[in-house]
């Protein structure tokens, strides 16, 4: 597995202070970001999922930990639209130049609003997808919204 990806690359240009995690990562597993916070041994809320979503049928990012499930209006208003939903897989791969379950919200094709959910703000670091299956970042959840300039809200 590369440790370098588009995401570890784009941090690097950013300057933000990161450290690399690899766990064996599950293809069958359902819930895939809980099952990278067990691999890892990790609090599952301080390991974030990035989804990709549609508001107002634009394209959109959201972080949460692993552990929650998004709310869709919550988030739709967020972003000042009136509704949201899940994006298609294969629309997520071509928007993001990543595999589903190594989707990260760094270094994606095409720059979209991102919204972190408040509660990713209560550790000091947190892991997100690093661009592979199987490889996580882990870092200042504030350097994270700094650098993909985010929205911090509740959206779950």
């Amino acid at each position: 597995m590369s440790k370098t990806t588009r995401a570890t690359q784009a941090l690097q240009q950013a300057g933000v202070s990161f450290t690399v995690h690899t766990y064996e990562y599950d293809p069958h597993a359902e819930r895939i970001g809980l099952q990278a916070a067990e691999a890892m041994g990790a609090d599952p809320s301080s390991v974030l999922k990035t989804l990709m979503v549609l508001v107002d049928d634009k394209p959109a990012c959201v972080i949460l930990p692993s552990d929650q499930e998004v709310n869709l209006k919550k988030l739709a208003a967020a972003l000042g639209g009136k509704a949201a939903q899940m994006m298609k897989p294969a629309d997520a791969e071509r928007i993001t130049g990543y595999h589903v379950g190594g989707i990260s919200p760094f270094g994606q094709k095409k720059r979209v609003p991102t919204v972190l959910e408040q509660s990713g703000l209560a550790h000091a670091e947190v892991f997100m997808n690093g661009g592979q299956r199987g490889l996580q970042v882990k870092l200042d959840p504030r350097a994270a919204v700094s650098m993909l300039d985010a929205k911090v809200a509740a959206v779950i």
